[in-house]
């Protein structure tokens, strides 16, 4: 055993990053500032160019304190109390700027003194050793850290404690004999698949449906294709889900139900989040490659318009519904370039109107849970509680215009070449008036409370007309006369 496990030093340390809190402050702020001013990431090469401290300078400077707003550790939390009551002195030392560690030092009201980086000096590692043993002496603090840059702190320290600690600062509590207040947890698959949001992925089954639509669902490269197009897109949509919530953290802090998002909640670093989602990005690149190279083209600028949403669009009011109406039919653009098929202009036109209703619906089940006063806006939206009769009555017509285009198409000549028994195709209408009235009676009695295409997956009502509308299409033939 360590000789210097019993402790009497007078004064308690405690590491910030990944210690007091289950993040990293300076990559919850790098993200804060990119949401706030995306032409921030143009600076970027040349900050880093300055080194590391100047960078963490810069960031931190451009970023105003949100102490409410992050994960603590209940455990370290309690201990600081105790130990706080016990007469001792307890210090945050930190390699994040000294300033956002005295707006949590004030927020917290435990800390007797704060030590942080400065803009030259980064506070870390073997400096943060020697200003902690400069201030209180050889061996005069004990300190709670977590990481591989935390061990020269524990050498100088009296006693260290190892919090959730990482694999070397994990050998090192273990070489030592030294006390560890919570072991750091691996990632669960469990874990990752919220994080990836894998339930979501349900959208992008509407790839197939130019495939299904033309009659060349059952070819067997359509199907190959079909296939691999899903998981390139669904890969890149997890990896912007990532980036996403990596730009919305506090304000999923602040949700009921969003806060328990594993990047939130802190069970998911930001740089464990980072990493993979470009991991994912990667892998979709690699799928996209073989595939024609149109779809590689529209999986760009999916890419392209999913980042801009999570930048700055969502927060714009009804661009933002429009714009997620696109990002749905940009998955029926994808699927026909994918399989080399034209789009149907009546197809896209259902879609736009279809899914604007679908998205407005989400708006609205939003506002009407919303707790704000009149004239506030919902936090990271453009919408305000007075706005959601407006939203309901622009969501429904929205779904009945589609079913205006369905019944439109139904009369064309191209429905007519299609399909043999087409008059057949008009039961499809009361099926799709079904879903979208069913959906809003839910949103409305606030018995709704998932994304409305998840629902369809999955409620196994919307699945009865789903399973009626293909046995309809089907029975309207001549079928798959495209093989």
């Amino acid at each position: 055993m360590d000789a210097r496990v019993e402790s009497r030093a007078a004064v308690l340390a405690v590491d910030l990053d990944g210690t007091l809190i289950a993040t990293d402050l300076l990559w919850e702020c790098f993200f804060s500032l990119i949401r706030s001013n995306p032409l921030i990431l143009f600076m970027l090469p040349l900050w880093l160019m300055r080194g590391k401290t100047y960078f963490k300078q810069q960031v931190f400077s451009r970023v105003e304190s949100a102490p409410e707003a992050l994960p603590y550790r209940k455990g370290v939390l309690e201990r600081l109390r105790t130990e706080k009551e016990r007469g001792r002195r307890v210090v945050l030392a930190t390699a994040s700027d000294a300033g956002h560690a005295r707006a949590i030092a004030a927020h917290l009201g435990l800390f007797d003194d704060v030590i942080g980086s400065d803009g030259q000096r980064n506070l870390k590692s073997h400096d943060k050793a020697v200003a902690l043993t400069d201030r209180y002496g050889e061996f005069g603090f004990d300190y709670l850290g977590n990481s591989h840059d935390d061990i020269a702190v524990f050498e100088a320290a009296d006693k260290a404690i190892a919090v959730a600690p990482d694999r070397a600062a994990a050998r090192w509590a273990k070489a030592h004999d030294a006390e560890v207040i919570e072991q750091a947890q691996r990632l669960s698959l469990k874990t990752v698949a919220r994080m990836l949001r894998v339930h979501q992925w349900s959208k992008n089954l509407l790839i197939a449906v130019p495939a299904v639509l033309d009659h060349k669902i059952l070819d067997p490269l359509t199907i190959l294709q079909l296939g691999a197009a899903f998981f390139a897109f669904s890969f890149l949509a997890s990896a912007f889900y990532i980036v996403n919530d990596l730009f919305d953290l506090a304000a999923d802090r602040a949700h009921p139900t969003k806060c328990k998002r594993p990047l939130a909640a802190g069970l998911v670093s930001p740089q464990q989040g980072l990493a993979v989602a470009a991991g994912l990005v990667a892998a979709s690149v690699a799928i996209s490659a073989m595939l024609p190279p149109l779809f590689a083209a529209v999986l760009a600028g999916y890419m392209l318009a999913t980042f801009s949403y999570s930048l700055k669009i969502k927060r714009w009011l009804l661009i933002d519904v429009l714009f997620l109406a696109g990002l749905y039919t940009i998955r029926v653009i994808a699927g026909a370039a994918a399989t080399t098929l034209a789009p149907s202009p009546w197809l896209l036109a259902f879609s736009i109107f279809f899914f604007l209703s679908l998205a407005l619906v989400k708006r609205y089940v939003e506002l009407d849970h919303s707790e704000n006063p009149d004239k506030e806006r919902l936090q990271g939206r453009g919408y305000r509680p007075e706005d959601k009769d407006v939203i309901s009555q622009a969501g429904m017509s929205s779904g009945f215009a589609a079913v205006v285009v369905l019944a439109l198409y139904l009369e064309s000549d191209l429905a007519h070449e299609l399909y043999a028994n087409s008059w057949l195709l008009w039961l499809l209408c009361p099926l799709v008036l079904y879903i979208i009235v069913r959906i809003w009676i839910l949103a409305r009695r606030q018995e709704f409370h998932d994304d409305p295409v998840v629902f369809i997956a999955t409620d196994w009502r919307s699945q009865i007309m789903v399973a009626a509308g293909a046995a309809i299409i089907l029975a309207a033939g001549p079928l798959f006369n495209g093989i």
